[in-house]
């Protein structure tokens, strides 16, 4: 690699919509196939070959140090920066200026998930020789106005970009993950803040192009999602399982069947039940009794009986009990959802904020 790139991960976003599953952890440590969001984008920057990270923290940072450590496990070298509240994109390179130096560096935020990884466009980035100053991936989307939008000239480079338009002159949403060289510095500390306060990435990168610096773009061809709603987080999850290996580490009783691509993790019960890949069966997790369909995640600790379970994430500690059919679900930590016996019949909830219940 001709030049070392060092890595700028932000992991400080409150997950308002992914609440209330992120009321008490932090959106990027929200699994995908049992392991964390932000695992997925760490391993991915340390096959690219970055090896220092600059990690931007905010109100959940001891649960993501706990969960990241040194960045040793990842072969990383990770320093964290605590941001005291959001105050944007480009404020965080700004606060990361002393660790990045003068080096080029890409900027990845930690609950994007990328299938093919950043390889590609890390060594692109760093063995260019046409004087570009920042390479942007770009993403077809939906919709739009939920995201910085860029305007592509006929010939693909970048015009203008825009953060949130409410009326987007373009599909083309800004990926989650940014290559800059030095001259992103200088642009950082010429924007000013926003309509709602925050120091934007999109308008130091307008900087850069209104100011004569090269900027590049490229369109993903893979895989690319935010993962910050549940519909997403699902599709993220379902993408995961379909790559997966069969593997029994569990226990699994004769009276029960697993077809297809099935992870039952060491310290896992599987009894008088069926599982039908892709899905995994976190440690310590008992299954009595039951179905888990497809495209279902549970992780460790958990226990699943005479229920059926499909295309969902039911996270640490949780219960399912008695449920005919539980689909397209995510079931937070140590949470119970179980079927009563008691008369009269009625449903009883305890709702958290910003809860979605489908009752039938």
């Amino acid at each position: 690699m001709a030049n070392q790139i060092k890595g700028l991960v932000l992991a400080g976003g409150t997950g308002t919509r992914l609440r209330p599953i992120t009321h008490t952890s932090a959106k990027q440590l929200v699994p995908l196939a049992n392991k964390p969001i932000l695992f997925y984008g760490l391993e991915s920057l340390a096959r690219a070959g970055v090896r220092d990270i600059a990690m931007i923290v905010g109100d959940t940072r001891e649960e993501v140090q706990a969960a990241v450590g040194d960045g040793s496990r990842f072969g990383l070298n990770v320093e964290y920066i605590h941001q005291n509240k959001p105050l944007g994109l480009a404020h965080c390179v700004l606060m990361a200026n002393d660790v990045l130096g003068d080096s080029d560096f890409i900027m990845y935020l930690g609950d994007n998930f990328i299938r093919d990884g950043v390889t590609e466009f890390v060594e692109t980035f760093s063995k260019r020789a046409d004087g570009t100053n920042a390479q942007i991936l770009l993403a077809k989307v939906s919709d739009p106005h939920r995201f910085g939008v860029a305007t592509l000239d006929s010939a693909g480079h970048v015009v203008s970009l825009v953060e949130k338009p409410k009326v987007p002159e373009s599909d083309l949403a800004l990926v989650g993950v940014y290559l800059f060289d030095q001259t992103i510095h200088e642009a950082v500390r010429a924007i000013s803040p926003s309509g709602r306060g925050e120091l934007e990435i999109t308008d130091a990168i307008q900087w850069l192009i209104s100011n004569g610096k090269k900027v590049r773009s490229h369109i993903v061809d893979g895989y690319w999602k935010d993962l910050g709603e549940p519909e997403a987080l699902l599709e993220g999850n379902r993408l995961v399982l379909e790559s997966i290996d069969r593997n029994i580490g569990g226990d699994v009783d004769e009276m029960s069947t697993i077809e297809g691509r099935v992870v039952v993790e060491p310290g896992a019960e599987i009894t008088r039940s069926k599982i039908r890949g892709p899905a995994i069966i976190g440690e310590g997790t008992v299954v009595k009794d039951s179905f888990i369909g497809p495209f279902t995640s549970v992780a460790a600790g958990c226990t699943i009986e005479a229920s059926e379970v499909e295309h969902s994430i039911v996270l640490s500690g949780s219960r399912i009990s008695n449920i005919h059919r539980l689909e397209g679900s995510i079931i937070g930590k140590s949470a119970i959802v179980a079927k009563t016996e008691r008369r009269p019949l009625a449903n009883r909830l305890v709702v958290g904020d910003h809860s979605r219940i489908d009752l039938v």
